[in-house]
């Protein structure tokens, strides 16, 4: 039984081909599928103002890309002792870095070329106070 190609498959065929990015090689044995496959890394961002959790999460995520780095666990905590929450006047969702991180990630295209996924943690790994963010691999 053969599948007609729909126009949304030929339309993602062609961006595939004109993209920069290469498709990692599962096959490579030695020591570059030991150096992809190694790295988690953490960053704590608890009592980092907004902007300077958004620029530091930025650089972090550009330089773990370059790295090879696969997941990052990011930390903001659950914002249960922020003191936002006393302030009518000021957003708690986006005041809060467990809600703005992510929103500051996801709107900034050149972060989000780098990404693959970004998801809310394990209960194990700290559930709601913990995002995770997979890195597309890339070859270099």
């Amino acid at each position: 039984m053969k599948k007609k190609l729909t126009e949304k498959d030929k339309k993602d065929w062609n961006n595939f081909l004109q993209s920069k990015s290469k498709v990692f090689n599962k096959d490579v044995s030695g020591k570059e599928s030991l150096d992809y496959a190694i790295k988690l890394k953490t960053i704590d961002l608890h009592g980092y103002s907004l902007e300077n959790a958004n620029k530091t999460i930025k650089e972090f995520i550009k330089n773990c890309s370059k790295n090879n780095v696969i997941k990052i666990n990011v930390i903001t905590g659950k914002g249960l002792r922020s003191n936002i929450m006393n302030d009518p006047y000021i957003s708690k969702d986006f005041s809060i870095l467990k809600y703005s991180v992510p929103d500051f990630i996801k709107k900034d295209e050149e972060l989000m070329s780098l990404i693959k996924e970004i998801k809310v943690s394990e209960k194990d790994i700290g559930g709601t106070g913990v995002f995770s963010i997979f890195l597309k691999k890339f070859i270099k």
